[in-house]
């Protein structure tokens, strides 16, 4: 096998070697081209469900009449300023597992605190038999058990 990767690649070798590199490339392309086309179609998706949104929500018209117009304009807040593109959460089926433990469930109710999170359940859990741990051999030591 030693003797194999010292000797120079044969014309043959070099020609092959090149076609597989071209092929691979060629299958590279064509996947950055799909993922890129069903990014787009998921960017247009999210664009048309927020004009969709923005259509719905439609202020009403206020009578002209009962409101005085103002002197000066108002400043605008930062909120609005600076507004982001909100982004749809996935269902819990969608997440990946990681997503699921560090994320909380919605609350349902308008008052309802979420809930915590499994990861954050899991780190009390084993701060709590730690803890415990730590005190039975505490408690052991002083008393000349251990």
């Amino acid at each position: 096998m030693a003797k194999l990767e010292s000797q120079p690649l044969s014309a043959e070798e070099r020609a092959e070697l090149e076609e597989l590199r071209a092929e691979k490339a060629r299958r590279e392309a064509q996947e950055e081209a799909r993922r890129e086309r069903e990014e787009l179609a998921a960017l247009r998706a999210e664009r048309a469900k927020a004009e969709e949104a923005a259509a719905n929500v439609v202020p009403a018209p206020k009578p002209a009449a009962a409101k005085p117009a103002p002197t000066a304009p108002k400043p605008q807040p930062k909120k609005v300023a600076r507004s982001k593109p909100v982004e749809p959460k996935p269902s819990r089926d969608e997440m990946t597992f990681a997503q699921r433990m560090v994320t909380s469930k919605e609350p349902t109710g308008e008052n309802e605190i979420p809930g915590m999170a499994p990861a954050q359940k899991i780190i009390i859990v084993l701060a709590l038999i730690a803890f415990v741990i730590f005190m039975g051999y505490t408690i052991l030591t002083s008393m000349g058990l251990h």
